[in-house]
C-alpha cells in the first residue's frame, strides 16, 4: 500500500519490482540504477525498493542472470509505486493471481507502471481502461490486437495520473530522471543524467523508433515522402499517379528517383514494403491470413499467398507455424494500426488461421 501523504517528507519513496521470468535485464537496470544514483548522489536514502516474482523464489533475467526475490505475489507489500517487467512474449503470461493482485494493488491506490511489455500485464489486469499508454514496438501489434480501443501512444513513457507506462529499453532511465526530477528536484535530476552519460534529455513524447530517413539511409526529400505515404496507406493502396504527385514529379521521374536510390522500381519497393508488414502481422497477431491480406492491401487469399510464397519462399500459413516453433525474433517493422483498422472494415473476419 501507499505511504501516507502526511509521513515526513523525509522518508524513502517505496518501490515495488515485480519480475516475470525472463524480464529484460536492460530494462530493469535502466529503471532502477537512476534511483540508486539518487540515493548515492543527494547523500541520503530518496528511494528503497524490493523484488518480487510470481512465486517468491528466484526469477531469471533475458541474459540468463539469476535475482532473488524477496517476496512473492500476494504477500503484503507497503509501497508507493510498484513497476512491472514481462518476459519477452508478454502475451503468454496469464497468472490469474497475480492480476487479481495488481488490481488490488490499484485499489489501494498504488501507482502502477508497465515497462517494455509490462503494460500488456496492466492492460491484461484491466488496469489501463480509459488511460493514455505505451509499450515498445515490438509488441505493439500485439497489444492493439487484444486491446483495440486502448489508447496507445509511440513515445517513450507515458505518465497519465496513477498509471505510468514506459517502451523499455534505455527509455526506462528517462522515465525514472523523470521521477526523481518530479519528487526531488530539476539539480538531482539533472545529476543523475550526468551520472549516466545523459547528454540530451529526452522528453516521454519522443519516438522510440530512428525516422524514416534515419531509418532508410535516404536523404532524397521526394523518396522519404513517397515511402511515408507506402508505410500511411498499406490497406488501400496509393495509385502510381498519386505518388507522384506526392513527390511532385512526374511518374516517370519517380521511377528514375527509385531506380537511382532504391534500386528497384516504385510497385517493387511499395510490394516488399506491404509484405514486410504481412510478415510481422502474421508473427505478432491472431489475426487469420485472410485478415492480414486485407489489411496490407491484397483484395484475394490467392494473390496474397502468391505474393508471399514468391517472396519468402513459403505460404502465409507455413510461415506463422515456423515462427511459432523458434524463439521470437526482432519483427521487420512497426505494425501500427493494421491489426484494430481490418477488424473495423472487416468486422467479420475471423481471428484464426
Amino acid at each position: 500500500m501507499p505511504q501516507n501523504d502526511i509521513d515526513d517528507e523525509a522518508a524513502p519513496k517505496m518501490l515495488g519490482l515485480l519480475l516475470i521470468d525472463g524480464f529484460a535485464l536492460m530494462s530493469y537496470a535502466s529503471v532502477i540504477e537512476p534511483f540508486r544514483a539518487a540515493n548515492t548522489l543527494a547523500g541520503r536514502e530518496l528511494y528503497r525498493w524490493t523484488h518480487i516474482s510470481v512465486d517468491g523464489r528466484q526469477v531469471r533475467a533475458s541474459t540468463g542472470a539469476g535475482m532473488l526475490a524477496d517476496q512473492a505475489v500476494g504477500e503484503p507489500i507497503f509501497c508507493d509505486t510498484l513497476f512491472v517487467f514481462a518476459a519477452g512474449d508478454p502475451t503468454a503470461f496469464s497468472d490469474p493471481k497475480t492480476f487479481a493482485w495488481l488490481r488490488r494493488l490499484a485499489r489501494a491506490n498504488v501507482r502502477l507502471a508497465g515497462v517494455s511489455g509490462g503494460p500488456f500485464l496492466l492492460a491484461r489486469a484491466g488496469l489501463l481502461t480509459g488511460y493514455r499508454a505505451t509499450i515498445h514496438w515490438d509488441h505493439r501489434s500485439a497489444f492493439l490486437e487484444a486491446f483495440p480501443t486502448s489508447d496507445l501512444e509511440p513515445g517513450l513513457y507515458v505518465i497519465d495520473r496513477r498509471r505510468l507506462t514506459c517502451a523499455g529499453g534505455t527509455a526506462g532511465l528517462d522515465l525514472a530522471i523523470e521521477l526523481i526530477e518530479r519528487e526531488h528536484g530539476h539539480e538531482l535530476a539533472l545529476q543523475v543524467g550526468e551520472w549516466f552519460i545523459r547528454t540530451e534529455p529526452r522528453p516521454g513524447a519522443k519516438s522510440q523508433r530512428l525516422s524514416l530517413r534515419e531509418r532508410v539511409g535516404i536523404g532524397n526529400d521526394r523518396v522519404i515522402r513517397v515511402l511515408a505515404e507506402m508505410e500511411a496507406s498499406l490497406e488501400q493502396p496509393t495509385g502510381m499517379r498519386k505518388l507522384a504527385q506526392v513527390a511532385g514529379v512526374s511518374v516517370r521521374q519517380l521511377e528514375r528517383l527509385f531506380a537511382a536510390h532504391l534500386r528497384e522500381t516504385v510497385g517493387e519497393c511499395y510490394l516488399r514494403i506491404r509484405l514486410e508488414k504481412a510478415a510481422e502481422l502474421l508473427r505478432k497477431t491472431g489475426l487469420s491470413v485472410t485478415a492480414i491480406g486485407l489489411a496490407c492491401g491484397f483484395q484475394s487469399s490467392s494473390h496474397f499467398s502468391r505474393s508471399y510464397k514468391s517472396r519468402y519462399e513459403m505460404t502465409p500459413s507455413s510461415d506463422r507455424i515456423r515462427a511459432a516453433l523458434q524463439p521470437r525474433k526482432l519483427n521487420r517493422s512497426d505494425a501500427s494500426h493494421q491489426a484494430d483498422k481490418v477488424r473495423r472494415r472487416h468486422p467479420g473476419i475471423s481471428r484464426v488461421v
